[in-house]
């Protein structure tokens, strides 16, 4: 929840503190980057620690970073706590929590009913954020309502950021110990580690692509382009959330007649092609229907994403696997948001949408082309 009114609130707050587009974006990269850094240190060091601890300890961070961007207002502080804390920019969870969630999970079902539980935590996390976009309007009610000023407001937000990251501390200590039954031993990749790296390629390829707009850019696009204040643009995502979460919820029946990389790909290029054409829209209403068209369809991907990593290698392997699929991930889409700031500086408003939506289905054809063949352990592909 909290990710989706940060992701919302980023742009409009830098602006306030007197940043420019290429600020945004700049800061957005250096999100990126250090959720990047986090997850291979996961990948390399995350089975010497309990996961719990570890989602403890990402817990803490986001309490501190909460409390920094609500007290700081140079950028080149910003940037340090944007590189070592959690702040996430994007729809997605990218930062470290994500590895070690994915692996746990992993444990829990095989199959079928692997798919479905990555779709429920995928569902849960959807309409979570929903709702946070939704409060994006509360720091204009905020205002309105008391004598706090616009940016008072604006960093109101950021606190609460950091008590629902005390919260999350609290759950996470909560979470029950990895199940004796569990006897699996962890391991790093080792026969799946070809079909992983060609996986990792390629989803690097499909981060960056989504680096160029994740929501904080989506956010200043439409400010840039139509003047849309936060509180509408909260409004949009919140509905764009909603079908999000919808999706998620059809991807598991969905993939169980067509596959699951049928499924990823075959819902996948039809947002692209909406996404290419809302840069060309001439009115606000035609973009937001098109808009709102890809988020009905572009995250059906991520349950069965993760449900097909999970499936093509061996369960010793899973950590490493999630880890390894993440880290190139996250390092592909932290470099796009700089660039994709530096466009909409120049003026050239619809570029970042045009190239992440060409990147994602290039993305998409070469997926198919390479595994259609490559059974996951449930199955049909």
């Amino acid at each position: 929840m909290c990710d989706g009114f940060i992701a919302v609130l980023l742009p409009g707050y830098l602006l306030k503190l007197g940043f420019g587009q290429l600020d945004v974006g700049l800061v957005s990269t250096t999100t990126l980057f250090g959720s990047a850094f986090a997850t291979i240190l996961v990948g390399l060091s995350g089975n010497r620690f309990a996961p719990r601890g570890l989602l403890r300890l990402a817990a803490a961070l986001m309490m501190a970073t909460g409390l920094a961007f609500a007290g700081l207002s140079s950028l080149w502080p910003l940037l340090v706590v944007a590189f070592v804390g959690t702040l996430n920019p994007s729809s997605g969870d990218v930062s470290l929590f994500l590895p070690l969630e994915h692996a746990r999970l992993a444990e829990a079902a095989t199959g079928d009913a692997r798919t479905a539980l990555f779709a429920r935590y995928s569902l849960v996390g959807a309409l979570s954020a929903a709702l946070g976009a939704l409060a994006a309007g509360l720091p204009d009610s905020i205002a309105a309502h008391t004598a706090a000023s616009p940016l008072m407001a604006m960093r109101i937000m950021f606190i609460v950021y950091a008590i629902t990251g005390a919260a999350i501390w609290l759950l996470y200590a909560r979470l029950p110990a990895r199940p004796s039954s569990i006897d699996t031993p962890r391991v790093s990749l080792g026969a799946s580690r070809g079909i992983v790296t060609r996986l990792a390629m390629l989803f690097s390829v499909d981060a960056f692509a989504g680096g160029l707009l994740v929501n904080s850019l989506l956010t200043l696009w439409l400010i840039e382009r139509f003047g849309l204040s936060l509180g509408a643009a909260g409004q949009f995502f919140f509905w764009a959330g909603l079908l999000s979460a919808g999706s998620q919820l059809a991807a598991a029946p969905l993939s169980r007649r067509i596959g699951l990389l049928n499924t990823m790909v075959f819902t996948h290029i039809p947002s692209s092609v909406c996404l290419i054409a809302a840069a060309f829209s001439p009115s606000l209403t035609l973009t937001l229907l098109l808009l709102l068209a890809r988020s009905a369809l572009s995250q059906m991907d991520v349950p069965t994403r993760s449900a097909y990593v999970m499936s093509v290698v061996t369960p010793g392997e899973r950590p490493a696997a999630a880890s390894f699929t993440a880290v190139p991930r996250s390092l592909a889409a932290a470099l796009a948001p700089t660039l994709s700031g530096a466009l909409l500086s120049l003026g050239w408003l619809g570029a970042p949408l045009v190239a992440c939506g060409a990147l994602k289905i290039a993305y998409d054809l070469s997926l198919l082309a390479a595994f259609r063949h490559v059974k996951p352990d449930g199955g049909s592909s």
